[in-house]
């Protein structure tokens, strides 16, 4: 049977597939080739001649490719039930043979064939139950499949589409948020443009008042003596020296004679008489301000700022780094505004819109800078943590011309951001600490602990003075706000008799008590307040003032602006009552001791600023109930004048008697008995909200409560932080100190002789020069001479001086002499490396203002040359380094300041044009001028001029930012170093032609005229003392504490005088020559002079000898 159908489907197959060919002609589609257009259409009755294969092909065309495809995918089942009656399969390759075949015959032999009948019905019922069977579990699984997969699809859904509404909303606040940093970005922008308008303005004003004043003073271009206002107004300039005091006093634009405040003072404490003069008073003045305000008109009116045009202005430098609000903290002011910080400046911008900020009275602001600030960080010198209403959340930045400025920030998060945004200064280079930004958010005992000032005190490298304002400085003590201002003690108790012995203790105060504790009863009710305490509200305290405070700061400094505005500001507009009036320094002492309310110590004014006690401006201060009027303030007897005041005042405190107590005074302010029960046993607590860490003003909630609790805090006075927990050391005596290696302030046996050596050299020209650069760090410590015929020589110096175990002793040097001449011209081998050969002019007189030896001794600076050019010489070559040109007419002298860290320096020119010219020597490339590329035209810093004559002399001190210069003939000038004319110091009559000015940091300006006169100015201007002698003096030099002048001239005789008055105090033996120069040594210890015979002569020095504690003691 088998056999059979299959030869059957073999036989059929080439039928099939030869109907299929036909059938493809007739537009059937096939999987191979493409359909075929139909020639002609079948006849009708072609169907009655077709074969059985093209019948079937046609009846089942339909339904065969449906069977096949059951038969395929069925397999498995029916492969089971087309087996043979010996259980053969059917299909030799199953049923997927199906797959292939096209044909119709062989599926319809198949399903018409015997066996797969018998198979049907023999085999199909299990078959189709287990088919069923399966499909049901199919189905199962499949429905589960179903559901899991349209759950999981759902899943997938919702996470998507939360996704979407996240990644909307999140779109939505990017979008938003950027939005808002831009709108923040244009404000910050704005912000910055408008304050860069601000500043603009601020500057092109100031530089238009400055023309205005080079112009318009007496000895300016369009001066004249008529011309110079009725009234010179004068304030005291932010400017600070080395030891950080304010000294020196500048025009003031703003000042008045205050006619307003008298009339109310008038009202309140005066008589009907008074009231009248002083409207008549405040009538005169109005008319003499209204001239002076339309002069000096320095903040400008807005419109004028709007016309600045936007390309003018300042951009800023690189992005903001930084930016968070702060407020400036000025004396009385505080002003809420944005600080920016850039990768180069910080900029302040005050918030005008600010209420609190429109109610400040103009006067005050007038006084206020940095209010549209902006500070490079090249100049930023130190930077202070500081706490403002007793939170360290506030900081103090130091400039390099010498102010500073203080912030107070939202947090110490804030504090701390700053400070890593700033250069890395540390707190400067001042008390021996590495220059690092962790210094400067260091606390203020840890400031106090690795710094190394303590223990130079104790060895005495500095002074009591500088020692109580570095502790003031760490300690947070601050100019700039007068409720922390820096405190000093009252140290003496005498101001009744008429001379002061400095030698006995009992003009002394008791340092180990305060204030309050000095007088016994007084000290009794102090105590007795302190153990019957009832108040629960706050802790126990002893005194209910404080020593410092914001108004006892004001009255001690009323007299001088800005202090006067400051103080009316703070009391209505009006002077304080005459009684209550700083009017007397003795009265003011009595009612220390006296009064229970009062327990001020002194501020560091009273140590160094004789103007504070002189009614300067003419402030009417009322009449005190004994009828006496107001004025300058009284001093003790034993001062004639503020100076002397000051001076003794300056000297007590650095006198024995209070450097051996000084510790212990510091234990009570700075120290151990600040607090705590130390505190209580010294009679020194104060009320509880003057201590820091009393209060934390961030967890006051209430506005008002906060409100009050600053004010509180303001009014109050502020303790200063404490440094030490332990008893302070004290200072090492004098005499001890004797033994160890010398220092400058101590005190020698005058055992030596007057005269070290004498050094002649092979030229007979005299010496005109001498600049002793000895530092022992110098490579080549020096004394570098300079003779008429423009031969140098490097002397090296040898420091020998002093007793064994002095720096730099050494036994085998013992022998040696200190200055050893220049073997170049000694043995006359390098005469021609010594020699300057460039032409002078002839009309030029070669003296000691002509050179400048540079603080390394590596550079001479020589001017006079034919072609109004000064030049820089190497010492080590002779060879010319650099020519510097600006003046219109030959230089006649050169001065250079001192030399900061890394050798920089001012030098100033001055002319027979009559102008002089500031120059930045730069100790780095050696050269004038800040860059080396452009060395061959280097820029003067500032053009000072106001001299009619030929400018001979000059003198330049960068401490106090001063030049003091001297022409042919008229009077000496003052400039800043800004190039700002300060004032002119008019000598007494017959002192009108200047020849040599020396000036201390101390604030000496010593002149010296024609015909041996002299005379010694203040920095201020006062003529302090005048004297003649009969020799022509020919050098002059201060000793470096400013107290005595040694002069020496053509006579050859070297002489020691007390600067302040001119006392004299050594007469040196004389020498067979005149002398030409002089110069001191580092140490101060030797005296070196240049002869007019051609050598030089070093003397021994001791200005201790003259020392009036030297004098009683040894």
């Amino acid at each position: 049977m088998n056999n059979t159908f299959m030869g059957c489907s073999a036989v059929d197959s080439g039928s099939s597939s030869s109907s299929s060919s036909s059938s493809f002609v007739n537009g059937a589609t096939s999987k191979n080739l493409p359909a075929v257009q139909t020639v002609a259409p079948m006849p009708e009755d072609s169907a009655e001649n077709m074969s059985i294969t093209a019948k079937l092909e046609r009846a089942l065309e339909k339904v065969a490719p449906l069977l096949r495809e059951i038969f395929v995918d069925f397999a498995p089942f029916l492969s089971r039930t087309l087996l043979g009656s010996h259980g053969q399969e059917l299909l030799i390759e199953g049923l997927v043979c199906m797959k292939s075949s096209t044909s119709v015959v062989e599926l319809v032999m198949l399903l018409c064939s015997q066996e797969w009948q018998n198979s049907i019905q023999k085999n199909a019922g299990l078959a189709f139950i287990e088919l069923i069977n399966e499909g049901r579990l199919l189905c199962h699984a499949m429905k589960d499949h179903i559901v899991r997969v349209a759950n999981e699809a759902e899943f997938i859904l919702n996470r998507q589409r939360a996704e979407d509404v996240h990644k909307h909303a999140e779109f939505e606040s990017q979008c938003a948020q950027y939005a808002a940093d831009r709108r923040e970005e244009e404000k910050m922008c704005d912000h910055l443009i408008s304050a860069a308008k601000h500043r603009d303005h601020v500057t092109a004003n100031q530089l238009k008042q400055k023309i205005l004043n080079i112009l318009t003073n007496k000895h300016g271009a369009w001066g004249a003596v008529s011309h110079s206002q009725l009234h010179d107004f004068w304030r005291l300039d932010y400017w600070e020296d080395d030891l950080r005091r304010r000294r020196r006093f500048v025009r003031n634009a703003f000042g008045s004679t205050h006619a307003e405040a008298l009339l109310k003072s008038a009202i309140e404490y005066g008589t009907e008489e008074d009231v009248v003069k002083s409207k008549k008073a405040f009538r005169s003045q109005a008319i003499v301000n209204q001239n002076a305000e339309t002069e000096l008109m320095l903040e400008g009116d807005d419109d004028a700022v709007s016309l600045l045009q936007e390309k003018e202005i300042d951009n800023l430098a690189g992005p903001v780094v930084l930016s968070t609000p702060a407020q400036l903290i000025a004396p009385v002011v505080v002003a809420k505004g944005t600080l920016s910080i850039t990768t180069t400046e910080i900029y302040f911008e005050v918030d005008e819109d600010d209420p609190a900020f429109k109610k400040i009275d103009t006067k005050v602001l007038a006084y206020t800078e940095g209010l549209h600030g902006k500070w490079m960080f090249s100049e930023i010198r130190a930077v202070f943590s500081r706490r403002y209403l007793l939170q360290n959340t506030a900081l103090e930045v130091f400039m390099a011309n010498r102010t500073s400025v203080m912030f107070n920030f939202p947090d110490q998060a804030t504090v701390k951001k700053v400070v890593y945004s700033l250069p890395r200064v540390g707190v400067g280079t001042s008390y021996g600490l590495p220059q690092a930004r962790r210094i400067s958010l260091a606390t203020p005992r840890q400031l106090y602990k690795s710094s190394n000032m303590t223990q130079r005190w104790q060895r005495r490298e500095i002074s009591n003075f500088e020692y109580l304002m570095f502790l003031n400085t760490i300690a947070g003590r601050t100019y700039n706000d007068l409720n922390q201002y820096p405190v000093f003690p009252w140290v003496l108790t005498n101001y009744e008799s008429e001379e002061l012995d400095l030698t006995l203790p009992g003009n002394f105060r008791d340092l180990s008590k305060p204030i309050g504790a000095l007088n016994p009863k007084r000290a009794v009710f102090y105590a007795e307040r302190y153990e019957t305490w009832e108040d629960d509200q706050s802790p126990p305290y002893h005194y209910n003032t404080h020593y410092s405070t914001s108004t006892s700061t004001l009255s001690w400094l009323v007299r001088i602006e800005p202090f006067t505005t400051f103080f009316l500001n703070a009391n209505d507009g009006k002077f304080d009552h005459p009684d209550r009036t700083f009017s007397s320094i003795a009265r003011s002492w009595r009612t220390s001791q006296r009064d229970t309310s009062d327990v001020k110590e002194l501020i560091p004014e009273f140590y160094y600023l004789p103007e504070m006690f002189v009614n300067s401006n003419g402030y009417h201060l009322g009449v005190r109930e004994d009828e006496v009027v107001v004025n300058d303030v009284d001093l003790p007897p034993w001062a004639k004048k503020p100076e002397d005041f000051v001076r003794i005042n300056r000297m007590a405190l650095e006198s024995e008697f209070v450097s051996c107590q000084l510790h212990q005074w510091i234990d009570l302010i700075f120290g151990y008995k600040q607090r705590g029960p130390e505190a209580v046993r010294a009679l020194n607590v104060f009320h509880y909200l003057t201590y820091e860490g009393s209060v934390n003003l961030d967890s006051v909630t209430d506005p008002v409560l906060r409100e009050a609790m600053e004010a509180q805090i303001q009014n109050f006075g502020q303790t200063p932080s404490q440094l030490l927990i332990e008893p302070h050391p004290p200072r090492s005596s004098a005499m001890h100190l004797c033994f160890l290696p010398q220092s400058p302030l101590m005190f020698k046996d005058q055992m030596q002789q007057d005269v070290i050596m004498v050094l002649k050299f092979p030229s007979n020209s005299p010496v005109t020069h001498v600049a002793a650069n000895t530092l022992p760090h110098l490579t080549i410590p020096a004394v570098v001479t300079v003779t008429c015929s423009r031969l140098f020589a490097v002397n090296r110096w040898h420091n020998t001086v002093g007793l064994r175990g002095a720096p730099g002793y050494s036994l085998d040097q013992a022998h040696h002499l200190p200055i050893e001449m220049d073997p170049l011209i000694a043995n006359n081998s390098g005469v021609n490396k010594r020699q300057i050969t460039d032409l002078v002019d002839q009309s030029i007189q070669i003296n000691a203002h002509c050179f400048v030896v540079t603080a390394d001794n590596r550079y001479i600076l020589i001017c006079g040359f034919w072609d109004k050019s000064f030049r820089v010489y190497s010492t080590e070559t002779g060879k010319l380094t650099q020519i510097v040109f600006g003046h219109w007419d030959v230089v006649t002298c050169l001065a250079r300041s001192e030399s900061y860290i890394g050798g920089d320096c001012y030098i100033v020119s001055g002319s027979r044009d009559a102008t002089l010219l500031l120059w930045y020597w730069s100790g780095r490339h050696h050269i004038i001028g800040d860059n080396p590329n452009s060395s061959d035209y280097p820029a003067p810093r500032a053009v000072l001029t106001g001299h009619d004559h030929e400018v001979v002399c000059v003198s330049v001190c960068a401490e106090l930012g001063l030049v003091i210069s001297g022409a042919k003939e008229g009077p000496c000038l003052v400039h800043t170093i800004t190039g700002d004319l300060l004032r002119a110091l008019e000598g007494p009559e017959n002192c009108l032609f200047p020849r040599l000015i020396s000036v201390s940091s101390e604030g000496h300006c010593i002149i010296y005229y024609e015909r041996g006169r002299f005379s010694n100015f203040s920095i201020n201007g006062k003529l302090l003392a005048q004297m003649e002698i009969n020799d022509s003096t020919r050098a002059i030099l201060l000793s470096s504490d400013g107290q005595n002048l040694v002069t020496g001239g053509d006579n050859g005789v070297v002489e020691v005088w007390q600067a302040c008055d001119f006392k004299q105090l050594y007469i040196y033996p004389g020498c067979d020559a005149g002398i030409r120069a002089m110069d001191l040594s580092h140490d101060q210890r030797t005296l070196i002079t240049g002869m007019a015979s051609g050598s030089i002569v070093a003397f021994n020095i001791d200005f201790n000898r003259w020392h009036y504690e030297h004098q009683n003691r040894y």
